[in-house]
């Protein structure tokens, strides 16, 4: 069941994805498994994580909280594919649930919403768009600032949302493709250095670094090879990637906000102010221009349409190769 399978399933599961995304008319009428990992966490965060335990408790009933959550993904994911390997013409079934697990097209909407805003000159309603994407304060951002923050989410969601749950879904399967949602969804609600989370969140922000480490390399090392596609070059990406992505407080997002900035031409990162604190973070290809545009967020989907294009690629070679080898 877990194999050499999943190498040609995957791009069939991307190109679905593409195609469709997240249909409303579905989502509006069932919830989205993502959405159910996280009623799990909100549960455990409500009845397990009390200000009045000692910290060192919180962080046990933190890690317990993951466990169970992941196990619980984790055995559905194999309970479904293992299923489905007895019925015939089973596999589309595991790409379709594949598919639903991916985020490529959800991510590129969201980021066309913030250009579609900025280009009908409403800063306002391309605040309230951009906030769906970022965890930074929104309201206060000008355009560049918006422009700027969209292009970073793009650039880190195309590592969380594409290409681990691609690399993932490559090694195990469904099993690791949704445990790798659930653990990414646990870092996204309790994974947050607040009062509140620095200790019951501190499993599921450390576990999150982890799984994250091979795509967030591999997702940068596809946007260098994109960067032609915007007028960038190659190289360049590559040698700002090694030199700069270190300097980013997170172990993973600097690898694919580096070959972006390389690729644009721009400074990330930088000064950015999360729940009222500014962080001085240092910027990311600090000689390139730091006034972000809405044309710089089109640029930036052309390149993340050629990332995908070039993982897609890459995988389905892989795919057929396995196909005529078997």
């Amino acid at each position: 069941m877990i194999g050499l399978d999943h190498v040609w399933m995957l791009p069939v599961a991307l190109v679905l994805d593409a195609v469709v995304g997240d249909p409303d008319f579905i989502w509006r009428r069932a919830p989205h498994p993502v959405a159910l990992f996280g009623r799990q966490i909100d549960w455990f965060d409500r009845h397990l994580n009390s200000s009045r335990r000692k910290p060192w408790l919180r962080r046990i009933a933190g890690g317990a909280t993951l466990f169970l959550v992941v196990a619980v993904a984790a055995a559905i994911g194999f309970g479904i594919e293992y299923g489905l390997s007895y019925i015939a013409f089973g596999w589309v079934g595991t790409v379709l649930v594949a598919a639903i697990l991916l985020a490529g097209r959800s991510l590129y909407d969201h980021v066309a919403a913030v250009a579609k805003a900025c280009d009908a000159g409403s800063l306002d309603e391309a605040r309230k768009s951009v906030a769906r994407i970022v965890g930074r304060d929104a309201a206060a951002l000008d355009e560049a600032g918006v422009c700027r923050a969209t292009i970073e989410s793009m650039a880190e969601n195309f590592a969380d949302g594409v290409v681990a749950p691609a690399v993932w879904f490559l090694l195990l399967g469904l099993p690791g493709l949704a445990a790798y949602k659930a653990i990414n969804t646990a870092d996204s609600m309790i994974g947050h250095r607040t009062p509140r989370h620095e200790d019951f969140g501190w499993a599921a922000a450390r576990l999150d670094d982890l799984v994250n480490l091979p795509a967030s390399r591999l997702a940068g090392g596809l946007m260098a090879l994109a960067s032609p596609v915007v007028g960038g070059s190659i190289g360049h990406a590559f040698k700002v990637m090694r030199s700069e992505a270190p300097k980013h407080r997170s172990p993973n997002a600097g690898w694919p906000e580096a070959a972006t900035a390389a690729a644009l031409g721009l400074a990330l990162a930088g000064p950015r102010r999360y729940r009222g604190v500014l962080g001085h973070d240092p910027y990311i290809n600090a000689s390139g221009r730091r006034q972000a545009t809405p044309a710089d967020i089109r640029r930036g989907l052309r390149l993340y349409l050629g990332s995908w294009a070039t993982l897609a690629v890459v995988v389905a070679a892989a795919g057929g190769l396995v196909v005529e080898l078997g």
